[in-house]
């Protein structure tokens, strides 16, 4: 909402300047307009690093073995469920069956999208796992790692029910 009175307010101050300007300029010379991008960027409207309250998780760094989750380091695959973070036994993308996603049978309420890290490189999902989680009443999002946290980061800021199973970076399928 501040964005957008900000942006309200420089509005008229733009386009009395520009009128100045164009009524002082000459023929031959073009007017430089002045830039909006600032008055009216995204980054202000969906800000990723600030105000982010201390009981949401956040992914913070990525490394070859593990994550930086609100100042904490975790070696390893990671799965997070809304504000709650959790090692997770998978080591490579193969080993990511029904099985090692059934807490999700049990889980309430059900989480509207699971987010796959796949490692560094995104895999095709198996059918049979793809299937399970439909049965949940889940979406499914497969992505590479990097991607896979920072998507978790935006929807989970939105504050939509969602779950992360994140295999480090570093694992190559």
């Amino acid at each position: 909402m501040a964005v957008r009175v900000r942006a309200v307010e420089t509005l008229p101050k733009l386009m009395r300047k520009l009128r100045k300007d164009s009524a002082s300029s000459t023929v031959t010379q073009s007017p430089v307009l002045p830039s909006l991008r600032r008055a009216f960027s995204l980054y202000d409207q969906i800000n990723l690093i600030d105000k982010v309250p201390d009981d949401q998780l956040r992914f913070q760094r990525y490394t070859e073995t593990g994550f930086t989750v609100n100042g904490v380091n975790y070696e390893g695959s990671l799965l997070c469920v809304g504000n709650l973070v959790t090692s997770w036994g998978p080591r490579n993308f193969s080993e990511i069956t029904p099985q090692s996603l059934s807490i999700f049978q049990i889980i309430r309420p059900i989480p509207e999208i699971l987010i796959l890290g796949c490692g560094r490189n995104i895999e095709p999902v198996d059918p049979e796992l793809r299937r399970f989680i439909r049965s949940t009443g889940m979406k499914l999002e497969a992505l590479d790692s990097r991607n896979a946290a920072s998507t978790y980061n935006i929807l989970n800021e939105e504050g939509r029910i969602v779950a992360a199973a994140l295999l480090p970076y570093g694992v190559y399928s």
